[in-house]
């Protein structure tokens, strides 16, 4: 049982570290930086797989999360910040949240990339309705990935960017969309 409090405190610990490196940018200076990031990760991803170029422009939208970190012992959290494009441009930032409980063990830092096909999709993640459900997927990023995504409404690539952890789950996590300010 005291293990089990300790890897709780632990993970909890890892939790809120990883969310608190995730902060909305402030200034229009921070939100250049975030869309610079958001860019050159797109541009890492596409370069994995040239197929992505075209798949970003057949969708409604799609947010980029240059860096998301995760951590934890049985109990976990993952937390990022990223981009919201919509017809090419970018909109706003979108927050990336979840908690986890189960097999998972150690931290890690990845890019994610989530492809919203329906306007529908893009409205709800705007009004605070969307976040990931366990039907969802994630595509490690290589060439071909994103021709397996053209099935699907919704679909998340990842791309490991570091660390060590057995668990890389997309479902239960939140979105939380801002709009640029000024």
């Amino acid at each position: 049982m005291k293990k089990l409090l300790m890897s709780i405190a632990l993970a909890t610990a890892t939790a809120g570290a990883v969310g608190a490196c995730a902060s909305r940018p402030e200034t229009i200076a921070e939100q250049r930086n975030l869309i610079q990031s958001a860019n050159a990760t797109v541009a890492a991803m596409t370069q994995r797989d040239p197929g992505l170029a075209s798949l970003l422009r057949s969708v409604a939208g799609y947010v980029v999360f240059p860096e998301i970190g995760s951590g934890g012992f049985v109990v976990g959290g993952a937390s990022g910040m990223g981009v919201l494009y919509q017809n090419g441009q970018a909109v706003g930032t979108v927050r990336i949240t979840q908690a986890s409980f189960g097999a998972l063990a150690g931290g890690q830092t990845f890019s994610q990339l989530v492809t919203f096909r329906d306007p529908y999709d893009v409205a709800r993640l705007k009004a605070g309705q969307f976040k990931l459900g366990a039907n969802v997927s994630a595509i490690a990023i290589k060439s071909g990935a994103a021709a397996t995504a053209l099935t699907g409404r919704t679909a998340v690539f990842i791309l490991p960017r570091g660390g060590l952890m057995i668990d890389v789950s997309v479902a239960g996590q939140q979105l939380k969309f801002e709009p640029f300010s000024g």
